[in-house]
C-alpha cells in the first residue's frame, strides 16, 4: 500500500462519491488517497489497522486464517464501501483480513489523529449505521440466494464479480465454502463451464470465453 500524493485526483474522487458528505468536520486537510495493489492488504489480522478506508476503486475480499489452518472466505466488496468501521467501533476485536483482488484506490482518515473525532461525529455514524444496515441485508440476501438458486448461476455470479481482465484464479475450496457447497459439487459445474466453453482452464487459473454467456446465466 502506498499514499498517492495527487490533490487533483483525490478532490475528483471525494466529489465523484459525496465523501466530504459522509462526515460532519471537515475533512480535507485530514484525509489520504492511498493505492493497494492486486493482492496486497488493506487490513491484515496480524495488523492494528491505521485507517478508516473508503474503497473508491477496484474489489476485495474479507476472510478469515480458521485455526485449523484453512481460509474462510466472508465478503466481497466493490466501491463504494468503508473498511475498517467494525475496527474503529469495536476497540478488542481482532480485524478479519481484506485483501486487494485487482488494483484499488482508498480515501482513508487515520486512527491515530481522528479516531476520538471519528467516534463523536454523530453525521458519520448514522452513515455507518446506514451502511451496516444495508451490508446486513445484502448478506441476509446472499444467503438466502445460496438455498434458492443453482450453483451455476450462483457461480457464474461470483466470476464475474472476481474475475479480473478476463481471468478468474481464487481458490476452489474458498469458493466453495463461500457458496455453501461441496468441493465435488463445485469442480462438477466448472467443468460443465469448460465443456461448454463458457471458460478455458490455463495456468493462470481460468479464461472467461464467453461473457455474454455468463452474464445471461448470472441474470436467470
Amino acid at each position: 500500500m502506498e499514499e498517492i500524493y495527487n490533490n487533483d485526483l483525490k478532490q475528483y474522487l471525494i466529489k465523484k462519491f459525496n465523501y466530504d458528505k459522509l462526515f460532519g468536520f471537515d475533512i480535507q486537510k485530514h484525509v489520504k488517497l492511498f493505492f493497494i495493489p492486486k493482492k496486497d492488504h488493506i487490513i491484515q489480522d496480524t495488523k492494528t489497522p491505521e485507517y478508516l478506508f473508503y474503497l473508491v476503486k477496484g474489489k476485495t475480499k474479507l476472510y478469515e486464517n480458521l485455526e485449523n489452518g484453512q481460509v474462510a472466505l466472508i465478503d466481497l466488496f466493490t466501491p463504494a464501501c468503508f473498511i475498517g468501521e467494525i475496527e474503529l467501533t469495536e476497540k478488542n476485536m481482532t480485524p478479519l483480513n481484506v485483501q486487494a483482488i485487482e488494483d484499488c484506490l482508498c480515501l482513508g482518515l487515520s486512527f491515530k489523529d481522528l479516531k476520538t473525532t471519528l467516534l463523536n461525529d454523530t453525521v458519520l455514524l448514522r452513515n455507518l449505521l446506514s451502511y451496516l444496515s444495508h451490508k446486513n441485508m445484502r448478506n441476509i440476501q446472499v444467503a438466502a440466494r445460496n438455498q434458492s438458486y443453482s450453483l451455476a448461476k450462483r457461480l457464474a455470479s461470483f466470476i464475474l464479480m472476481t474475475e479480473q481482465n478476463g481471468i478468474y484464479d481464487e481458490k476452489h475450496t474458498q469458493v466453495a465454502q463461500y457458496l455453501g457447497v461441496s468441493y465435488r459439487h463445485l469442480l462438477y459445474v466448472i467443468a460443465d463451464f469448460v465443456k461448454k466453453d463458457y471458460i478455458e482452464k490455463e495456468q493462470s487459473g481460468y479464461k472467461i470465453l464467453n461473457l455474454p454467456k455468463l452474464k445471461a446465466l448470472a441474470k436467470r
